[in-house]
């Protein structure tokens, strides 16, 4: 297996088009054609993770956070960002960095932090805007079945829970083949009209590349007309954050007890309490800070987030509780989310779970 076959199966769960624009994700450090003998999964790379993917003959490192997010200009090993790139390039090892793909995902970071504090029906908290793109094309009645399911092969027509979604309408089309063309129904310099089945269909823009390739080598015409749009709908399944629900309700400092426990928090800083029970929790991992506003309006009890600046803790305006649990609390279990991932797409490969602790704040 090869680094680039372990990066399609983690992008199968987190299109790296998913990323936020600002991030930097995908293969880092390494060549895609390298076969991998073994996996390193961690939070963050650090020169102390390379050291251990060396021990443990793990030749790729799969990151939730990038190592690399600004530019390089040089790698003399001045500090701990270019010693550990040096050190992963010199003993052979890929790094690959999953981060903003894997927040957007709904089985991602956030869903990890659902599934620990116990919460059910999870909603994406802030659905990721322009994700869902429509294509519309016109083919002969005949071969109308034949091309949708080519789509559907390539990734349209998926909506939700459901799959082979499309809408059909039947009409007439007409076009005169030009003296350089070949048409595959009609005669060069004769207009032809051809009842013909306009095909709609919806697609994620991660998938455009293959959703456009399929229509093009199955289309019968040798001129495919198509038009694609953007559409502005709530995608359910992309994005920042979620929220969601306790089985039962519990007094805010049973909830800030629990969150305590299971996040395994040092410590939790948080905003005013109402006296108000809890049933209804938002979460974002990380920075979460600018979510504060969607969590109000969603009608969370709690927000859980981390690196929450004094004033912004007056944004809950009493209105809801902002827990801050700290950044690397909130996304300690991400590892775990990948190596359970990785351990079910590719069994009896060597896949571990890095030991290293790579949260730089300590609590005294």
């Amino acid at each position: 297996m090869t680094v680039g076959s372990v990066a399609q199966i983690l992008e199968e769960l987190a299109p790296l088009d998913h990323a936020e624009d600002f991030d930097n994700v995908g293969l880092l450090v390494g060549d895609s054609a390298m076969e991998v003998n073994g996996i390193l999964v961690t939070l963050d790379t650090l020169e102390c993770v390379v050291d251990e993917a060396i021990a443990k003959d793990c030749n790729l490192i799969v990151s939730f956070h990038p190592i690399i997010f600004g530019g390089l200009k040089k790698i003399t090993g001045k500090n701990y960002v270019e010693r550990t790139v040096l050190k992963a390039i010199r003993n052979n090892i890929a790094i690959y960095a999953i981060h903003t793909a894997l927040d957007n995902s709904f089985n991602g970071v956030n869903a990890k932090i659902c599934e620990v504090l116990g919460l059910i029906n999870n909603e994406i908290l802030i659905p990721k805007k322009d994700t869902i793109r429509k294509l519309t094309t016109y083919v002969p009645v005949a071969e109308a079945e034949k091309l949708k399911k080519k789509l559907f092969e390539a990734g349209a027509g998926n909506i939700g829970n459901y799959s082979h979604c499309s809408f059909t309408l039947e009409g007439t089309g007409s076009y005169k083949a030009g003296e350089n063309s070949n048409p595959t129904i009609g005669e060069i310099g004769k207009t032809h009209s051809e009842r013909e089945t306009m095909v709609h269909v919806t697609y994620l823009r991660s998938s455009e590349r293959n959703v456009l390739d399929a229509l093009m080598t199955n289309h019968p015409y040798e001129e495919v007309a198509y038009e694609v749009y953007s559409l502005e709908n709530r995608n359910q399944q992309i994005g920042m954050g979620m929220i969601g629900e306790l089985e039962e309700g519990m007094s805010e400092t049973s909830f800030l007890e629990h969150l305590k426990k299971t996040m395994k928090a040092q410590v939790v800083r948080h905003s005013n309490l109402r006296d108000s029970p809890v049933k209804k929790v938002a979460v974002l991992g990380g920075s979460g800070a600018f979510a504060i506003g969607a969590a109000k309006a969603a009608g969370a009890d709690v927000f859980v987030t981390a690196d929450v600046k004094y004033h912004q803790f007056y944004e809950a305006e009493n209105k809801m509780v902002i827990a801050d649990i700290g950044h690397f609390e909130t996304e300690q279990f991400t590892k775990n989310l990948l190596v359970d991932y990785l351990t079910k797409k590719i069994p009896n490969f060597a896949i571990r779970l890095s030991e290293s602790i790579t949260n730089p704040i300590k609590y005294f």
